[in-house]
């Protein structure tokens, strides 16, 4: 049976990810910031050490998109100096370690998939931070180093986009998104189980695209989610992303390319539209819940 370290364990993906675990029985231990702060080389050996685990997966990131522009240097201490610490000590412990990275170490000016062995060129201090991270990974663990990349996440563990709109949908009469930035929505329950078969496959050390199947933009999947919320559609209206002003740019085209799945024999993540609906429930169920009234 696989022994499991899980950490950033209080995160969207990585709670996912320990709560899959334990429904399949698997030994796992789920470290949040206050259990392991990756950026303290010794207590992350300390942990592995400790841990003895077969298979571990990074979850832990600094994930403030714009604030890594003011504190890059602090970006860098968590999203390349943890995957750095966690894969010497991987090394030491003949671990398998799993690196969870972003759409954001590529430029995001293409008009087709970004194929896993495209290069890189991040243009926001997160997209450097996290890239110096892959590297760390494959340059310490080049047999046993796996790199997941995932993009526009969203889950029932925490802030997403979809529990913004589906908020918003009960507040306002109108929301306006952006309408040209084009990506894949992800469900972090969908990433948890790529994470777990590819670590199940046996496939070879590498850099995999966890994210769903088509694409869409914010507008699309804000008038998909209240579709689904049985809300009028119209009332979400398209702006240009030049309308919000960010410290960060964002990407204008974040699709990835899941070809590297396919050569191993595992089948990718399905269609958005289809993995939102399955989500749809979990969502609404997270959502605060209006006080009683009188």
């Amino acid at each position: 049976m696989t022994r499991w370290l899980v950490t950033g364990a209080a995160g969207m993906l990585g709670a996912d990810l320990v709560a899959a675990l334990g429904r399949r029985g698997d030994p796992v231990t789920g470290l949040d910031r206050a259990g392991l702060d990756v950026t303290d080389a010794a207590a992350v050996a300390a942990a592995v050490a400790w841990c003895r685990p077969d298979v571990v997966v990074n979850c832990a990131a600094w994930t403030a998109v714009d604030d890594a522009e003011a504190d890059e240097e602090q970006a860098l201490a968590v999203n390349a100096g943890g995957p750095a610490s966690l894969a010497a000590a991987c090394d030491r412990a003949g671990a398998r370690l799993v690196q969870v990275s972003t759409d954001y170490v590529f430029a995001g000016t293409r008009a087709r998939p970004y194929a896993e062995h495209d290069r890189p060129a991040p243009r926001t201090a997160y997209g450097r931070t996290k890239l110096a991270g892959e590297r760390a990974v494959l340059g310490r663990l080049p047999g046993a180093g796996y790199i997941v990349r995932t993009a526009w996440l969203y889950g029932a563990h925490g802030r997403s986009f979809p529990a913004t709109m589906i908020a918003l949908a009960g507040e306002r009469p109108a929301v306006d998104v952006v309408d040209d930035q084009v990506g894949q929505p992800t469900w972090t329950a969908d990433v948890a189980g790529q994470i777990i078969a590819l670590a199940d496959s046996g496939a070879g050390p590498g850099i995999y695209h966890a994210t769903s199947s088509g694409q869409t933009t914010w507008f699309g999947l804000a008038r998909e989610i209240f579709r689904l919320l049985g809300a009028d559609p119209d009332r979400v209206r398209p702006v240009a992303s030049s309308a919000l002003s960010r410290p960060a740019p964002r990407p204008p085209y974040s699709v990835l390319g899941h070809a590297a799945w396919e050569a191993c024999g595992l089948p990718p993540i399905g269609d958005w539209r289809a993995a939102l609906r399955r989500a749809f429930p979990d969502l609404l169920a997270a959502q605060p819940k209006a006080p009683a009234v009188g």
